[in-house]
């Protein structure tokens, strides 16, 4: 489930400090008002999550697999990669 951030629409709360997190389902419409509070508040769109630790393309999985590999002759051109078949 994603985690969606809601801030209150004016003023501020002390008991949910006029900004929060939860995590509910995708389907599930935005809130209106806060759950504790009951106060107005629109949802806030933050920063997305990106792993640091991406796997390097293989060409040779890329290929087995059908995928088209290109590698970069010269500027704006390119041509089909074929990888080394030693074994």
């Amino acid at each position: 489930m994603p985690i969606y951030e809601y801030e209150l629409c004016e003023g501020d709360c002390k008991v949910c400090g006029g900004r929060f997190e939860l995590q509910r389902p995708i389907k599930t419409p935005a809130l209106k008002e806060c759950p504790v509070c009951h106060k107005a508040v629109r949802k806030v769109f933050g920063a997305v999550y990106m792993p640091k630790h991406l796997k390097k393309v293989n060409v040779r999985d890329a290929t087995s697999k059908g995928f088209t590999v290109l590698k970069k002759t010269s500027k704006g051109e390119y041509e089909v990669h074929k990888p080394d078949r030693g074994i």
